[in-house]
């Protein structure tokens, strides 16, 4: 699918009966190493982790650091922390020509961002992100480049319901819900909310939280009818999870270590996700020792004398 070139659009990606399978915007996390993973397996849109509009806006050191892509990082959307509508929108028009659409983050629970205005805080400000989205839409000069929002529900559901309604009356592309409140952090997942929102706008919605495994997709899609789902933890545990498989395989480890390689990605970041991987599949021992490794070198002598090389599966 070519997006960013102005003929199609994410949107076109919504099909009735189908569930999209979205990699989540995660801090460190979801940069373009691991997006070019998960695209390996069955993965269909990716979101960068969460940038700051302001600084990304008044830097380019923070451009350079904060947003890398290439042309096979499609379909791409670039999330964005912002508390004023011309940031917003002024940021989007940067990253617009290398990607396919951005996203307002209204969910991040951290202090630290709802202390500056940023994330959860903006769900109670509804008239705020109806600007926001409105203002992307106006200024992108590209009529298929999508303005999404991700949200986190109120105790009172109606009010979550209102800022829904009027995100979709500003032209918001899709929301992404993730099913708790602000206060929450391992509690079980609000489906029912999910639904009510799903069933009050009719913009694609995409539900967030605890999808694990494929079987998750399909039971939160039954639960909500939901347009897509999108997986964090779930995809840092195992990349192919959206492939079907309930660990990583081992060609995936291997297509982790080929692609940090080929693009340079620093060694904590590079260890970090190999450490997140081999969880599921590891002893407690093997993971001590693992975690303790210093070098790539290291990392992969350990993984082909313990797990063997990809050529082994081969033959």
């Amino acid at each position: 699918m070519k997006t960013a070139n102005g003929n199609t659009s994410v949107m076109d990606m919504f099909e009735k009966g189908k569930v999209l399978k979205i990699c989540a915007p995660m801090v460190r996390y979801s940069k373009l190493a691991f997006r070019s993973l998960v695209r390996k397996y069955n993965c269909d849109i990716c979101f960068t982790p969460m940038i700051v509009a302001a600084d990304f806006l008044r830097s380019i050191k923070a451009r350079d650091s904060e947003f890398t892509t290439n042309e096979r990082d499609r379909p791409l959307i670039v999330q964005f922390a912002a508390h004023d509508a011309q940031s917003l929108a002024d940021a989007a028009c940067a990253v617009a020509p290398f990607s396919d659409g951005v996203d307002l983050n209204c969910g991040c629970p951290q202090r630290w961002a709802m202390s500056a205005g940023y994330g959860a805080c903006l769900i109670n400000k509804p008239e705020l992100v109806k600007d926001m989205v409105r203002h992307v839409r106006n200024q992108v000069d590209n009529p298929n480049y999508t303005a999404s929002i991700k949200i986190r529900i109120h105790k009172d559901l109606k009010q979550t319901v209102d800022l829904c309604q009027k995100a979709e009356s500003a032209g918001v592309s899709w929301i992404t819900v993730h099913g708790r409140t602000t206060e929450e952090r391992h509690q079980p997942v609000h489906y029912d909310a999910i639904k009510t929102i799903k069933d009050s706008v009719s913009v694609p919605v995409i539900a967030n939280g605890d999808i694990k495994y494929l079987r998750d997709v399909e039971s939160t899609h039954e639960l909500t009818g939901v347009d897509g789902v999108m997986a964090a933890r779930g995809l840092l545990a195992n990349p192919a999870m959206f492939a079907g498989y309930e660990d990583t395989p081992l060609q995936c480890i291997w297509d982790w270590v080929d692609i940090a390689v080929e693009q340079g990605t620093p060694f904590t970041c590079f260890h970090h996700h190999l450490i997140y991987m081999l969880e599921r599949v590891s002893s407690q021992p093997e993971r001590k020792v693992f975690n303790s490794l210093s070098s790539t070198s290291a990392v992969i002598d350990y993984l082909q004398n313990t797990y063997g090389s990809v050529h082994d599966l081969r033959t």
